[in-house]
């Protein structure tokens, strides 16, 4: 089917309601209905009676109370944490939003991730989901389902497979390293990760990449009480095995200093044992070797028996209080224990004086050493992570890029009760995502149509949004220009601009910002930050103290986010800035024995060191930096994630909270930006391109003056006036609604020409599929057997009974079998006695249904559908078949036999060949002769229970019915000759158009031309018959008849369809009361003059004698033509076959061997059947 992009992704569900219908392939999807039926609040918020924070919050705590958790502002998606499993991410589910419109089902996250898939192979443009909402309100998990839905829709072979396998698996990995719990999230994101999949321009993903931003590795060494440290540790003390354990030292989790400060080892609803498990399988999906693995998970322990080195103080200086503690640690990182012991006491520093350099060595005091100790920890982790991500980064390399999807996972907005560095930097981040969202949607909705070159897209968007550059006041005042130049009323929305408050933070001069400030203390200050904190806040008072979003007090500062006011606590900040590993650390793991560690520290330490260090505060800044310049050049989603209780209990709605986050996330001003002003505008004759299909008048093109041709195109689909303004060159759309309102007209006419095609399309194909299919059962029996004159050229139907139709029988079939035949055959039993049988094939079974009467019981003497026996396709032993043109054949199986009878025996054996060859990998054995031999079942009385087996005899006889003689075991079967063995198919052009005439005709209907009406009755044969001699039971055998039975009366009218239904006809009512009755009195016009038409009567007398009472000359004679009389009347089943009535003379063009000849009747040419007629 043809796809039809909508304009807006979102549908008004104000006034519409959502119902289930049962798919074709069993599936329910969600469809529209407009009456009303209750529902949870609004899918799409746009349409609030009320825009309110209250509005807001009560419509999303109803659809969260009744467990609908995704809700619409246009094409922003807001998602509430549930805190449970919910049952709607399922293969139904995927199926049911994959390639739908997105105002086609309900709100969902599946939606948007179809969005995005979509736009970027019909757009050519990369996509990027931003999901933002403070800690545990469900970004990760967000994230998640969007990778997982792409990773199902998406197609591909065993490369993409296995690019996808890494997709998902670097989730566990990731997190395992990077995640812990916090005292607001179980499993939050401790640092952020945006992940790039990449695609082929056909869809299906074939690399990717991830960037990770600001790794919290603080937490290692230290985190605040009721937090654990990163989950890998943990995982390795519940998961490791016996000797895992052993190898590496690993005893309980009290055991360790880095692990017992937080008072927190377990967590409710994380399996530390289970999740060690995934994290290896993780690393083996990804290509980390087991010897790199066993590294890697050495370094973890090591860092553990790192933090137990503890330091007593010795004359003023550090000394390590247990040297055995050394010993773990120093052999895990393969480095000498006493040179550990030195490099955590002491530094090497480099002093110059007067052109001289000097190195001296520095004993450190307690509090330095425990300093370099966390710092070789927390770089230990770091690196290690580093290393995670570039493996994963290898696996995924492409060697160029086309097109991508990038999902933002990154930590959320924190405030906590002490706040550090850490936050500090998290939130600044947060702010510069909140920037993107104003800059994107806020902003943008309301300026996007003054550019008079935006290319507007699915999402009310500009693409030149995508690019922003400086100066958002003077777009603002070219969009007010444009709406005074178009006359046309508009009023601006206020909302807040973070972009002051990102400022704050990052600006480098005039003011300078806080991380400026911040790298300015951080380059005077000398090796410990002792007052380097307190130098800090004095200069930020100083500096940046008038600040309308920023205050100090005695402990730090406060900047007031967008998020709501946070306090920080300027303790560490400097040294945490720093983020120095000494030179000593480095030549330290340098000199480990184990490559996997040195190569973890490439750095050159023989390079001179020019300009100021790199800081942590400058990385982060430039990352975000750089992450933004990433996202500006994708298409951009949005997802504003919601945490509805602290409690972390499903259920729960914490009002204040909820309204807090509506607060801060800005949904009032998107709802109102959302409503105000006119979100769609186009020049007059793009519009009518557009929608020019929705009115004959309008379509190809208008002829006239556009602005009127947009007038009228709206007024035909009865637009209110107030949801639309004319100005000078372009139409302004208001509401959302009242363009889903032309693009829902437009997609259905789009849909009915698609349906057209596709209906053209598929006969096409379904006609060369059968032509195929029976060129290839006649090559089964070519020069093998004798073929029927009129069924060689019959198509194939398969289900002859309508299965569907038919439950009494279905219910013999397994719920998923697929029925390829199924007709109404004979069979024969061992005394050669007819029955009628059902057959049916499928891939696997064919199936012999019959009827019984009920002897006892309610139901008692109803006839009732039992199956009388089901064969495996493996026990099916060869079929065998005579040479002649008669419908028998014998499934030889291994029990016993059964003989049949079928007019479509042919379709059936090849269906049969087909799947016979399918399972079995060879070809069914087809025997051919006029001597069958068939096995029977025994029975235990009569005089046949002696017999077990019989045998068919085929004898050449007369006429196109097959005569029985049956005996005690031989039946005896005579036919007449049929059409040559080397018979095939006449083949036939499918691209030819029918017409009612066609000059030369060489097409004929793939079915069998019809039996001559009159000839079976009530299932028997008409005529004398007995049991010695009989014609063949089977009623659809097409004969031609002697001319004489037309005395036999009138015959009845042929019913189309009637061989695709029951064969035995039921008596026709004579119809010779329906013949137009013989000529009365008004009607015997002998010896009458017709008068000329339109003129009076005149007198004979006075009328002259024609052309002078000279006689007429001869006509022209006409060409000989053979004729025929019709002998039956016959209705036409297809547009190129004639009808006829009985004894209507037809001109016949072309005789055919099939049975099906060209004639011509009252002018029209076409097809009939030769056995309804006789020459003349």
């Amino acid at each position: 089917m043809l796809s039809v992009r909508m304009v807006d992704p979102y549908i008004p569900r104000e006034s519409m309601n959502i119902w289930l219908v049962q798919g074709s392939k069993g599936h329910y999807r969600y469809h529209w209905q407009s009456h009303n039926v209750k529902q949870s609040g609004v899918d799409d918020m746009v349409l609030l009676s009320k825009i309110t924070e209250d509005g807001i919050v009560d419509n999303l705590k109803k659809r969260y109370m009744d467990d609908y958790i995704f809700t619409y502002i246009g094409p922003v998606l807001i998602s509430v944490n549930p805190f449970k499993q919910m049952p709607y991410f399922g293969e139904k589910e995927v199926e049911m939003y994959q390639g739908a419109a997105p105002y086609e089902n309900p709100p969902h996250i599946y939606a948007l991730a179809d969005t995005m898939f979509r736009n970027m192979i019909i757009d050519g443009e990369n996509q990027c989901v931003i999901i933002s909402g403070e800690s545990g309100a469900g970004k990760t998990v967000a994230a998640k389902y969007i990778m997982g839905y792409i990773s199902r829709v998406s197609g591909g072979g065993p490369k993409v497979q296995h690019i996808k396998d890494i997709i998902l698996q670097s989730n566990p990995l990731l997190e395992a390293f990077g995640n812990a719990k916090t005292v607001r999230n179980n499993n939050s994101s401790r640092f952020g990760k945006y992940f790039e999949i990449q695609f082929s321009p056909g869809g299906e993903p074939d690399g990717g990449k991830i960037s990770n931003f600001l790794l919290e590795k603080s937490r290692v060494v230290a985190r605040n009480l009721g937090e654990r440290s990163f989950h890998i540790f943990y995982q390795l003390i519940e998961g490791a095995s016996a000797d895992q354990k052993s190898n590496l030292g690993i005893t309980d989790l009290e055991y360790y200093f880095y692990l017992n400060q937080s008072d927190s080892y377990k967590v409710e609803d994380i399996n530390d044992r289970k999740d060690f498990q995934e994290t290896l399988h993780a690393m083996n999906v990804i290509g980390i070797f087991a010897e790199e693995q066993a590294m890697v998970l050495q370094i973890v322990a090591g860092v553990l028996h790192m933090g137990n080195i503890t330091f007593k103080e010795v004359g003023n200086y550090a000394a390590v209080e247990s040297e055995e503690f050394l010993a773990f640690p120093a052999f895990l990182l393969g480095i000498n224990q006493e040179r550990l012991k030195e490099k955590l006491t002491s530094r090497k520093m480099d002093s110059k004086w007067g052109g001289k350099s000097e190195t001296i060595n520095v004993t450190l005091n307690v509090e330095q050493a425990c300093y370099t100790r966390d710092a070789l920890s927390k770089a230990l982790h770091a690196r290690l992570f580093d290393y995670l991500v570039d493996s994963i980064n290898k696996a995924m390399e492409k060697d160029h890029d086309e097109y991508n999807i990038g999902v933002l996972d990154i930590y959320g907005f924190e405030i906590f009760q002490k706040n550090g560095f850490e936050q500090f930097c998290i939130n600044f981040v947060n702010e510069k995502l909140q920037q993107i969202f104003i800059e994107l949607t806020l902003k943008a909705e309301q300026w996007c149509a003054g550019n008079t070159n935006v290319q507007y897209t699915n999402k009310f968007r500009c693409r030149s949004v995508m690019r922003l550059c400086k100066g958002t006041s003077a777009r603002e005042a070219r969009l007010k220009e444009e709406y005074v130049q178009e006359g046309i009323k508009w009023t601006a929305i206020d909302y807040f601009n973070n972009k002051i408050v990102c400022d704050l933070i990052e600006n480098k001069v005039n003011p300078p910002g806080i991380l400026s400030i911040l790298d300015d203390v951080c380059a005077t200050m000398h090796a410990t930050g002792e007052g380097a904190d307190q130098t800090l806040l004095q200069k930020l008072q100083m500096q940046i103290g008038t600040h309308e979003h920023f205050n100090s007090w005695n402990q730090g500062f406060i900047i007031h986010h967008y998020a709501g006011k946070v306090s920080y606590n300027v303790e560490g900040f400097c040294e945490r800035n720093r983020d120095v590993l000494f030179t000593d650390l480095i030549e330290l793991m340098q000199s480990s024995e184990l490559p996997f560690i040195r190569a973890l520290f490439p750095e050159s330490l023989q390079a001179e060191k020019k300009g100021r260090p790199t800081t942590a505060g400058s990385k982060i800044k430039k990352q975000a930096n750089d992450l933004v310049g990433t996202l500006m050049k994708c298409t951009p989603h949005y997802i504003r994630c919601i945490k509805p209780n602290e409690t972390k209990k499903p259920r729960d709605w914490e009002e204040s909270r909820v309204k807090h986050q509506v607060e801060y996330l800005g949904l009032k001003e998107n709802i109102r930006v959302r409503r105000a002003g006119y979100a769609y505008r186009r020049v007059f004759k793009k519009f009518l391109q557009r929608y020019a299909i929705l009115t004959k008048e309008t379509w190809p093109s208008w002829r006239g003056d556009e602005k009127q041709g947009v007038i009228f195109l709206l007024r035909s689909v009865n637009m209110d006036p107030d949801q639309y303004q004319m100005g000078k060159s372009k139409v302004f759309i208001k509401a959302p609604e009242s363009l889903f309102l032309l693009e829902e007209m437009r997609e259905r006419k789009y849909d009915a020409y698609a349906r057209a095609i596709q209906k053209a399309w598929r006969k096409y194909a379904a006609r060369k599929k059968y032509v195929q299919m029976r060129e290839e059962a006649s090559d089964l029996l070519l020069n093998k057997k004798e073929r029927r004159r009129n069924s060689i050229n019959r198509n194939f139907v398969g289900d002859y009974i309508g299965m569907e139709d038919h439950p009494e029988l279905r219910q013999f079939i397994g719920k998923r079998e697929k029925v390829e035949f199924a007709d109404t055959v004979t069979k024969y039993d061992r005394r050669f006695k007819s029955i009628k049988r059902d057959l049916v094939l499928t891939p696997k079974f064919v199936y012999l249904i019959g009827r019984e009467k009920v002897k006892e019981g309610p139901a008692k003497g109803q006839v009732k559908e039992v199956l009388k026996r089901k064969m495996e396709l493996e026990r099916i032993l060869t079929v065998s078949l005579s040479t002649m043109q008669d419908d028998f054949f014998i499934l030889h199986e291994q029990e016993y036999d059964s003989l049949l009878e079928s007019v479509f025996k042919t379709e059936f054996i090849s269906l049969l060949s087909k799947r016979y060859e399918e399972r079995m990998r060879k070809k069914l054995p087809l025997r051919f002769s006029n001597t069958l031999e068939m096995k029977v079942r025994k029975d235990n009385w009569g005089p046949w229970s002696a017999g077990s087996s019989r045998q068919v005899q085929f004898i050449q006889g007369n006429g196109q019915v097959a005569v029985l003689k049956p005996s005690s075991k031989t039946l005896q079967v005579s036919i007449g000759p049929g059409l040559p063995k080397n018979s095939r198919p006449t083949k036939r052009n499918l691209m030819q158009v029918k017409q009612t005439t066609r000059p030369q005709m060489t097409a004929y209907p793939m079915r069998a031309a019809p039996p001559p009406p009159g000839f079976h009755q009530n299932g028997v044969l008409k005529g004398p018959q007995n049991n010695s001699q009989r014609p063949s039971v089977n009623n659809r055998t097409n004969q031609r008849v002697p001319h004489q039975s037309a005395a036999a009366g009138r015959p009845a009218l042929p019913r189309p369809g009637t061989q695709l239904r029951d064969r035995n006809a039921r008596v026709q009512n004579n119809l010779d009361f329906l013949k137009v009755p013989e000529q009365g009195a008004a009607g015997n016009r002998t010896g009458m003059t017709r008068p000329s038409e339109g003129k009076a009567h005149r007198q004979m007398s006075s009328r002259p004698p024609p052309a002078g009472g000279r006689p007429k000359p001869q006509p022209k004679p006409k060409p000989q033509v053979p004729q025929c009389k019709a002998l039956y009347a016959y209705d036409a089943q297809d547009t190129d076959e004639l009808s006829f009535n009985a004894d209507d003379v037809i001109e016949i063009v072309k005789e055919d061997p099939s049975g099906w000849w060209i004639g011509r009747l009252r002018g029209k040419q076409g097809l009939f059947p030769n056995n309804y007629v006789a020459k003349i």
